[in-house]
């Protein structure tokens, strides 16, 4: 396996790199990730580059036999280049030019930037593809995360009528798809078309949505240019890219992933601790996010980032090494949680892991974001603990790092239907993301594994898939999801689906619109739940009796052919079904008319897994994840303890530890944050 750190020998005095050499090889590190931020220094002025630095680092390191993975440096352009090109600086939601002084202040459909991209990226791939320690390149750095994310400056508007141009071929088909007789908005020339900018009201949907598109494929474009490069002048490194929030993104990362090698993930969790005491908390009912809520969400992205690339293992190329923060700081990671994080990333899909950062900088604006070193670059116990575990990773070998995950169950995350209900979310506490990351709660706690995937993907092999707030369905997509239930498979459909066409026009058939027919229902009337209360009760043998509390949105609903599984029991429309079934082909398909509460969403989201035979891969106590990698040949588990006390695990056979290749018994014993690797006795 390759495990290591991110390191930035430009930070600290060349005589200090040789010591930092020593002591990653001391703690089994192999792989160290360079550069991604290093531009002033490769090209400190326009046309001149500047490697000799980077060489002796790169030589350094190769001393103690650590490879090296390169980052291309254009997240960050130097001061010379936005001073000479202005124009390359992005234009933000409120028409508010970027100024420089961060990073990531750079326009994707700039030509200037794109030029200067090109070249930097040129010049580091032919110094370095023979350079025999480097052995994969990352393209720029976590695309998009920045503020504003998304650029609405005069070279994005002329890209952007550009791309309308060829998907829509004229104008009459662009008026006709997004409906641009409404308020007088009909364009008899392509320059007519804005960017959405700050306008008298609100934007048309159909405008808004396509540049959202736009802005996705406008960075998809930039960093087609780089891997084209590398493709051609380092045929025989790999190449990736790291991605912050792999679902909640400006970016459609299925469409990335599928022009890399395989793609990474940055993850902090104790990042949502700190997130949990902002605005951000709403999202989980204003709650305090427990340490098992945190491990929880890191799941969804590891499960998400698998997803992104069909199921292959990824990188983590960025694991928390000790508080994180920039202004504040998240707790402290305790003793074996950077372990434990690390271990989860591998249970969930990872093939390699490089902890951000090695020594914790004295400068800049993450000068509080802790590294494997605090700031004097003493090793202590953080560097103890990550010792430990590279030994154990590395004594796991190769034969796990490329081992799949198999699951009986996909959730669908749909990108066109995230940004069409952040453009009109129907409710303010209504977000694409937290409903899927809702249905894919009880899951996880259960431990039964989950695939997420694009709504294009093959779903052939699942059992149960689920589809919340499927927002958008183009007849394709409808055409898959009914075949899927035909042959056999459970379909759960969650409320606000089927609302729109690709245009992001609203349809004009009853809705759930093209889903109406597979589920035997229509909808006969919505309601947005502020402060009234509104319930059901089951009709489901499982679950007679149970009543769970309404969140967010009530639909109303009329069977067609399908049958009623739950009643509201409130207001003038109590009585009325909210949960149909109805039976399609060979399989099942659900509509959830209603965001039911956490206890009764999953209640009832296991009721049905368990009618199709899924079921969790062991019994575990609160806060325990179970995780298994491989086939049924090869088989790795993995039991992680993510709360501070003793847990107890009966296992459902027998067992070895993998790391000891010791026997265990019918039960197993962890410590807190601790973790154990299993492998069937053979």
């Amino acid at each position: 396996m390759h495990y290591g750190v991110d390191y930035y020998p430009e930070h600290w005095p060349e005589e200090r790199w040789p010591e930092d050499a020593r002591l990653m090889t001391e703690a089994g590190f192999n792989i160290v990730r360079l550069g991604e931020f290093a531009w002033s220094l490769l090209e400190p002025q326009e046309g001149t580059f500047v490697f000799d630095w980077l060489d002796r680092a790169i030589d350094i390191l190769a001393e103690q036999d650590i490879q090296v993975i390169l980052g291309t440096p254009t997240a960050a352009p130097p001061p010379w280049l936005t001073t000479r090109y202005p124009e390359v600086l992005p234009v933000g939601p409120e028409e508010e030019r970027i100024g420089p002084g961060g990073r990531r202040h750079y326009c994707p459909s700039s030509p200037v930037y794109r030029r200067l991209s090109r070249r930097i990226t040129q010049e580091m791939a032919v110094h370095y593809a023979q350079a025999p320690t480097v052995i994969g390149w990352q393209i720029d750095n976590e695309l998009s995360l920045s503020n504003p994310g998304r650029c609405y400056c005069p070279a994005c508007q002329r890209a952007f009528q550009d791309w309308l141009r060829e998907r829509y071929g004229s104008l009459e088909a662009l008026n006709e798809a997004w409906g641009t007789v409404f308020w007088s908005q009909v364009y008899t020339n392509w320059p007519q078309i804005p960017t959405p900018l700050p306008a008298g009201a609100d934007h048309n949907p159909g405008l808004l949505l396509d540049y959202y598109r736009f802005q996705s494929d406008a960075y998809m474009s930039y960093a087609q240019e780089q891997l084209d490069i590398l493709r051609e002048v380092c045929p025989d490194h790999f190449v990736t890219h790291n991605v912050a929030l792999p679902l909640m993104d400006v970016i459609n990362n299925f469409n990335l992933a599928s022009k890399l090698d395989f793609l990474a993930q940055d993850t902090y969790p104790g990042f949502w601790q700190i997130l949990s005491h902002t605005e951000f908390g709403e999202a989980f009912g204003g709650r305090p996010i427990t340490p098992e809520m945190v491990a929880m969400v890191c799941a969804w992205g590891y499960d998400a980032i698998r997803g992104n690339k069909q199921g292959e293992p990824f990188w983590v190329m960025e694991q928390q090494a000790g508080p994180a923060g920039q202004r504040i700081f998240s707790p402290a990671p305790r003793p074996n949680q950077l372990r434990l994080w690390a271990y989860q990333a591998l249970a969930r899909g990872a093939r390699a892991i490089t902890h951000f950062r090695w020594r914790t900088c004295t400068f800049g604006a993450e000068e509080y974001w802790h590294g494997v070193l605090d700031h004097d670059g003493v090793p202590r116990r953080r560097y103890e603990e990550l010792k430990t575990t590279a030994g154990e990773m590395n004594a796991l070998g190769d034969d796990l790092a490329m081992t799949p995950i198999q699951a009986d169950v996909a959730l669908l995350f749909s990108y066109d239907s995230a940004w069409a209900l952040a453009i009109q979310p129907c409710h303010p506490r209504l977000s694409y993301a937290f409903q899927n990351i809702g249905y894919y709660t009880p899951f996880y706690y259960a431990n039964i594994p989950v695939d997420i995937v694009a709504p294009d993907a093959d779903l052939s092999g699942y059992k149960m898939v689920l589809a919340p707030a499927l927002h958008v369905v183009t007849p394709d997509v409808a055409d898959r999801l009914s075949n899927f239930v035909r042959e056999g498979g459970t379909l759960v459909v969650g409320f606000r689906s089927g609302v729109k066409d690709k245009y992001n026009r609203v349809v004009t058939n009853p809705l759930p619109g093209l889903l109406a027919e597979l589920l035997g229902m229509e909808v006969t009337e919505y309601d947005a739940l502020y402060d009234q209360p509104q319930a059901v009760r089951f009709l489901m043998p499982e679950l007679e009796d149970v009543k769970a509390d309404c969140e967010l949105w009530a639909d109303v609903l009329q069977p067609t052919t399908a049958e009623v599984l739950a009643r509201y029991t409130m207001d003038y429309y109590a009585g009325r079904p909210a949960i149909t079934l109805n039976c399609w082909g060979q399989g099942q398909a659900i509509y959830m008319g209603t965001g039911l509460s956490e206890e009764g969403l999953g209640r009832m989201l296991l009721a049905l897994a368990g009618q199709r035979g899924v079921t969790p891969l062991l019994g575990a106590p609160e806060g325990v994840e179970v995780a298994r990698r491989g086939t049924a040949d090869t088989e790795w588990w993995f039991v992680l303890n993510h709360t501070s006390g003793q847990r107890s695990v009966d296992l459902p056979g027998a067992f070895v530890d993998a790391l000891s290749g010791r026997a265990v018994g019918a039960s197993i014993q962890l410590d807190g944050y601790d973790v154990r690797v299993l492998r069937p006795a053979q």
